[in-house]
């Protein structure tokens, strides 16, 4: 036999506080029979039966499980991809403390949010890696935002393209149907701050939007921007040797968003789009992939909550029984 919620722990303590209690009526039901001419075997029985009662209504609680019994169990959720900007602009303090910073701290918000989705992190910049495939363990996903820096990728123009098609390659498998199962409904949040030197996008967001995933995106800057730090404590600067001054490019964000229909927000010292993206995705549908039976173990509690009911009735009787003149 098996326990349904085994909280002993908690049902020892209830155990010893009921103990006290019948003690303590105990004694002041002695005192009142005595008082009444009552005799002491009546309350004798009648303090056995509550104990039994007490037991009952515990075993009752901790749900014994006896057997096993076949349930069908559907398994639903939903793939979510998270492509995160790791280029130097986004060491940038437009957005306290820094763009980077910040994103971090609200994807793993967002992250706790999806305990039964797979997630999957994509860092990109001058070229796109995935940094953690899709997978059902949350706290591993938060373990590699923590991580997340501007050095993780080789400097250069960032590319919004790389990451796109990275996404693409790991769509293709789930769209064959090869398995036989459903593909999985698939989100992409981008975070980024827009700046994008690659390719044309047509091309990628074609694919994406046939694929039936959904691409959300986060601008993350203002449009007065910020110059952005190095560690010598100057400034980046470019070719000609100016300094950059690097701004939230909004316009290639709301393509992705608008061309896949998903939706487009921003993260700055003044709005926090990623509470309209959660919103967003937890309206999104699931897919099915399968359903299976599973052995569930069956809970008897009905049979010592039945025991515990006609104990109180016996209890209510013989308590009529005492009283009458």
């Amino acid at each position: 036999m098996t326990w349904a919620y085994p909280t002993f722990l908690a049902a020892a303590l209830a155990l010893a506080i009921s103990l006290l209690l019948v003690l303590l009526h105990w004694r002041r039901a002695g005192r009142l029979g005595r008082a009444l001419g009552t005799r002491p075997r009546h309350r004798g029985w009648k303090a056995a039966l509550r104990l039994l009662m007490g037991a009952a209504l515990l075993a009752a609680a901790l749900g014994p499980a006896i057997g096993v019994s076949q349930q069908p169990v559907r398994t639903v959720g939903k793939d979510v991809w998270l492509l995160v900007d790791v280029s130097r602009s986004m060491d940038a303090p437009d957005v306290a403390p820094t763009r980077l910073l910040r994103a971090q701290a609200e994807l793993q918000e967002l992250v706790a949010q999806f305990p039964a989705d797979r997630l999957g992190l994509v860092v990109f910049g001058a070229e796109a890696v995935v940094q953690c495939p899709l997978t059902y363990d949350q706290q591993a996903v938060q373990v590699f935002i923590s991580t997340l820096r501007t050095s993780l990728l080789p400097s250069g123009p960032t590319t919004l393209r790389a990451p796109l098609e990275l996404i693409l390659s790991r769509l293709a498998p789930a769209s064959t149907g090869s398995t036989g199962t459903l593909p999985r409904a698939t989100a992409v949040v981008v975070v980024s701050d827009g700046e994008d030197f690659g390719e044309n996008l047509e091309q990628p967001l074609r694919e994406i939007a046939r694929s039936g995933a959904r691409v959300y995106t986060v601008g993350v800057g203002t449009s007065g921007g910020a110059k952005i730090p190095t560690a010598a404590g100057g400034f980046v600067k470019d070719a000609k040797g100016q300094v950059v001054q690097t701004r939230l490019q909004e316009a290639p964000l709301l393509q992705l968003a608008a061309q896949t229909g998903g939706l487009y927000a921003e993260l700055n010292n003044q709005q926090n789009g990623f509470g309209t993206v959660l919103r967003s995705l937890r309206t999104m549908q699931g897919t099915t992939e399968q359903v299976r039976t599973v052995a569930v173990a069956d809970n008897r509690y009905r049979y010592p909550l039945a025991a515990a009911v006609l104990l109180l009735v016996l209890d209510i009787v013989l308590t009529v029984t005492i009283i009458r003149p």
